[in-house]
Formats: structure tokens, sequence, C-alpha cells
């Protein structure tokens, strides 16, 4: 019988901290398309003699990210050196947190066509980011400006065992980071990173199997690339009776595979010892509470309500969850509409559609909240057609900001509301359609909407609609 075999997988992630400036010094901490080593200074290059000094909202970022992924936080927890030495590493060592960390023990559920799954989290804690190596004919340049970068390092269990699992807990991680403010998590800026832990053994079998590193992955993409690659790998080197070797490797986005760059390190091999220049950290309970009050609503916390609240659809909550910004952006408009349904289905099909067209954030959307909540209102009480909403009004209020009050009236799109005028285009409409009025007397009623739908043709969506279906049923009740 052919051996089966389960994939153990955890992930360590990291996040660059939303921090103005570095981790130990004041440099910048933006050095995204800059030119290269100008956003250095003595104490992220290690001079000798300089001394680093603890960001103290770096402290607090990680704090309130780690709580929120419902971390236990240590009162007291210190800095390490972690010693290697890499071009891109200009002291010969990292500042980093060995076996006492900032905070320990978390967790967060994601969401799994199985249901919902617990993935445990061993630690997050506080490190400085090494430099970037490019590799060009001749030799490999180094460019120093992101030595210093403040990061959080959070590292699972191992407690994922595909790859959607795995892009899943790194998905949801980022949204929650993003959500209480302590990363943006841009991967297109090397903002978010991940490193995986992937092994193998024969399904049932508790014991771990020789575990590999996959080194520096910077998309959701690559991640579930190379652990579906290295599922592949090691299934096909332990059934030819070959031995898995514990290594680090690294991810070609260009080949597609996994290549071997070194024996994996244990931690002695880092010889961590107390960093001899920073103090011990103390948090305070008092501290620890004021940051429990202000952590917002978490992106699964908020779904769940938007589902049983607003009775949205499992797939219109998500996409509304997905950024904060989108999020408080619909319950603004929804207050106004007073429709929850209503401003979802336009946020998710009409407004995101258009800012995805353009290439555009909701951060540059013309559109207020308070003018999408009163348009979906013009439409409720009968102002306006929903058509003449989705079209020429919403499209100008994308372009413009304005209102859709103030396009109305700029744009001459004022409602047809005369009562007489509107019955005599109805009686027009039903005389040439015997056919149609022959059936609504037979009692199929919803060919009403072919009615309904001929009125705001011919007018172009400018018919009141509820006066509209008023003045049909009337005449077509008249024809029976």
């Amino acid at each position: 019988m052919k051996t089966i075999y389960e994939v153990v997988i955890g992930l360590e992630i990291h996040a660059q901290m939303s921090t103005k400036t570095k981790m130990f010094c004041r440099c910048d901490n933006d050095s995204f398309n800059k030119e290269p080593n100008i956003n250095t200074c003595e104490i992220c290059m290690g001079f000798p003699g300089t001394l680093p000094c603890i960001n103290k909202e770096a402290v607090k970022k990680a704090v309130i990210a780690a709580l929120a992924l419902h971390c236990v936080i240590p009162e007291h927890s210190k800095f390490d050196r972690k010693n290697y030495f890499y071009p891109d590493l200009p002291k010969g060592f990292q500042i980093s947190q060995y076996d006492v960390p900032v905070s320990l023990k978390g967790w967060i559920e994601i969401e799994m066509k199985e249901g919902i799954k617990k993935i445990g989290i061993t630690r997050l804690h506080m490190e400085d980011d090494a430099g970037k190596l490019t590799h060009a004919p001749g030799g490999t340049l180094c460019d120093y400006n992101r030595s210093g970068t403040p990061l959080m390092e959070i590292v699972s269990e191992p407690d994922m065992h595909s790859s959607e699992e795995a892009v899943a807990y790194a998905k949801e991680i980022q949204k929650i980071l993003r959500y209480v403010g302590s990363s943006e998590c841009d991967m297109e800026k090397g903002m978010m990173r991940f490193d995986i832990n992937i092994s193998i053994r024969p399904k049932g079998i508790k014991e771990f199997g020789i575990k590999v590193e996959v080194k520096n992955l910077n998309s959701f993409r690559s991640l579930e690339r190379a652990i579906e690659y290295e599922i592949k790998r090691q299934t096909e080197a332990v059934e030819c009776g070959e031995r898995i070797i514990q290594e680090t490797r690294g991810w070609d986005d260009i080949k597609g595979v996994t290549e071997s760059q070194r024996t994996k390190e244990e931690a002695q091999d880092y010889r961590y010892f107390p960093e001899p220049d920073l103090p011990p950290l103390i948090q305070k309970n008092e501290e620890i509470e004021m940051y429990k009050k202000n952590i917002p609503e978490l992106p699964r916390a908020k779904k769940k309500r938007y589902e049983q609240e607003f009775k949205l659809s499992d797939e219109e909550a998500r996409i509304l969850t997905e950024e904060l910004d989108r999020a408080l952006f619909f319950e603004h408009a929804a207050t106004i509409s007073k429709d929850p349904k209503k401003t979802a289905q336009f946020m998710n099909s009409m407004l995101l559609g258009h800012l995805n067209e353009k290439h555009q954030s909701l951060g540059e959307c013309k559109i207020s909240p308070e003018n999408l909540g009163k348009l979906i209102l013009l439409i409720n009480n009968g102002k306006i057609s929903h058509n003449l909403a989705k079209g020429k009004i919403f499209t100008a209020m994308f372009e413009t900001g304005m209102s859709a009050e103030e396009i109305m009236e700029e744009k001459g799109l004022e409602e047809l509301s005369d009562k007489g005028a509107l019955e005599n285009l109805a009686k027009k409409i039903i005389a040439e359609n015997p056919k149609i009025v022959e059936q609504y007397k037979n009692g199929k009623t919803t060919v009403i909407g072919f009615f309904v739908g001929q009125m705001m043709q011919k007018t172009k969506g400018a018919a009141n609609p509820k006066m509209v279906q008023d003045i049909l049923k009337e005449l077509l009740g008249a024809e029976t």
C-alpha cells in the first residue's frame, strides 16, 4: 500500500512596523525607492562607539499587534544579539529577542471550506532589519537603507497542513496588523515577508519529519507555489529512499523551484547573548490595559457582525472587511442610507469596480460616504431610478465628487414626475403591446416588469419609479 504523507507547516512572518524612524536611531523608516545608502547613520551602520536607543513607538506597535493576536504580554522582556556575518548586516549581528520576547502564546482563527481552524502563535518578537543585496554581473551591491528598520517577527506553531491554510493564515495576519495600525504590510515595498518551515510525515504519525526552511517569500502567490513545490520535492525524495536534509533553501520565482543555500543553523550557531547596550523592557499592566481598550473591532469579528446585524452574505461581508478604511466607509454610508444591504451592493460592485478600473485606492476616491448614502436614500425614496443612479449620476459623482442632487441640477436630470405625462406614455406603451396585456389579464402579473422597463427606457431613466409602478397597476387593472 502506498504511503500517504501529511505536510506540516509553520510560518515566520516579518512585518515592518509603521513608525516614523528606525528601531534604534533617528533615520527615516521609509526607504522605498530612495537612492541607495543615503538613509543611514552611524548607529544603523554599526560604527564603533555608537549606542542604540529603543524606539518607544515601535514597542507600542508590537505590543498592540501581539494583543490583537491574543498573545500574553510578559512584564519583562529584553533584546539580544543574534550573531552572524553577511554583507548586508553592517554590525555583524542583528538586535533581536531570543528567550524573553515581548509576547508569547497567541492564536488566530482562519476560515476554510471545512470550517473555522485555530492556528497557534508561538511568539511575536521585535528586531531590526538587515540591508538589501542586489546581485549584478561582476559582483554584489549592498544597499544599507533598510538597516535598522523595525520589524515584528510572528512565529506560528506548526499547525498548518496545506498551502491553502498557510495563505489564509498569512492573509489574516496581514489584515489584523493593518487594522490595528502596527504595519502597512505592503509587500510591493518589502514591508511583509515570509519564511516557511515545512516537513512531511506519514499520515497518522505524530513525530515530525525533517524540517526545511524556505526564506524570504514576498507574495502570497510565491508562498503558495513554494509550499506546493516543497511538498512535491520532499515526497518524491522520501519515496526514492533519499534522506531529507535540514537546510535553508531559497525560492526562485522565475524557475518556480527552491534551491539549497546552506545547512540550517540552530540557536547555538547564532551565539545569542543579551544586548549589553539596551536596558530590559518593562510593560506595566495599566499600559497593556490601555492598549487593549484602543484595539478596534478586528476583521473576523466585524465580518461576523455584518452578516448577523446587516444580513449581508459571506462574500459581501468578506469584501467590505478586507481593509479597515473600506469597512469604516461602508458603516458611515450605511448610517446615512439606512439600507446596509443596498449600500454594500453599491460599494462592492459600483464603487470598488470603478476604483479597480482606474487603479485607485479608496483614499483617492472623490465620492464621500455621506454622498453615497444620500444617493441610496434618493433611490429608496423614489426620487430617482436605480438605473439612473447607477449610470449617469454615479459616474459623475465618481469623476467630480459632487453630490447626486448637485449633478441632477447641473445636468438637468431632474426626475420626471408629471403624472399626466407619465399616464399618456403608459397608455401608449400598453396599446402597443396587446399580447403582454393579455398575459397580465390571465394572471401573469410579473409582466408588469416589462412595462416598467419600457417606461424607464423611454424616459431615459428619469421617470419616478414608484409613480410608474402605481400608474401601470392602475391602467392595467382597468384593462382587466
